[in-house]
């Protein structure tokens, strides 16, 4: 079975009635996007009526929400959009950096014989959808990309975390955000990866990773003291 037949849009759409996978991903959009605040309350009979369906799907979208830390089930108090805090922010780019880091070392040392080639549609899909104007979309090409490459370090179990940090990511960025950003130019900060990679030098490519994760967003030096931005 190919990457692309698996990625996680596709399993959701596969998996999951249309209308769960419907509710699921207008959530998320409002979720990233700051529409529902942190601390706004979700209620299954509300969102069911909103969405025309009934309260067993949208249970599943809310699960699912909860799998990628954007809100918090917490049984007689219902579920709430999740925090998106600086400080949760800082501790996520420090574990994404240990999962990734770690995995590229692994993963030029014996890539797939698709994973440049996965890597460039993931790449254009990224141009795309930033030429479009559409961060969301950019975004979810984006971790689509990392963890891609991380497939390649065969460590299965941990792409669930690294997946809720991409996400946890994703949403700070914006959150942060006072001014629109060079899309494009976002999109683009990713050749240097697949260029590092492709090179086979594991060197560059943890250097060309780190980097990439370090720059993201302007968190201040303490995060990654021993990175040059």
């Amino acid at each position: 079975m190919s990457y692309f037949s698996t990625r996680p849009n596709a399993r959701l759409m596969s998996s999951k009635p249309a209308k769960s996978a419907a509710a699921f991903n207008a959530l998320k959009r409002d979720i990233m996007l700051g529409v529902l605040p942190a601390g706004a309350s979700l209620t299954e009979l509300d969102l069911a009526a909103h969405f025309g369906c009934s309260q067993g799907t949208v249970r599943e979208a809310l699960l699912q929400l909860q799998e990628e830390g954007l809100v918090l089930r917490q049984g007689h108090r219902g579920t709430q959009v999740s925090e998106c805090t600086e400080d949760e922010a800082v501790e996520m780019f420090r574990v994404r950096r240990q999962i990734e880091c770690n995995g590229i070392l692994r993963v030029v040392q014996a890539p797939s014989r698709t994973l440049i080639s996965d890597l460039n549609v993931l790449f254009d899909e990224m141009m795309d959808a930033a030429r479009r104007d559409d961060e969301l979309e950019l975004a979810s090409a984006d971790r689509d990309f990392h963890r891609r490459i991380f497939q390649d370090a065969r460590l299965p179990a941990l792409d669930p975390i690294l997946h809720r940090c991409l996400v946890h990511n994703h949403r700070f960025k914006i959150s942060r955000s006072m001014a629109p950003r060079d899309l494009v130019a976002t999109a683009q900060r990713h050749a240097a990866i697949i260029e590092a990679i492709e090179s086979g030098d594991v060197s560059r490519a943890n250097a060309a990773l780190l980097h990439h994760i370090a720059t993201i967003v302007d968190l201040g030096p303490s995060v990654f003291p021993d990175v040059i931005q």
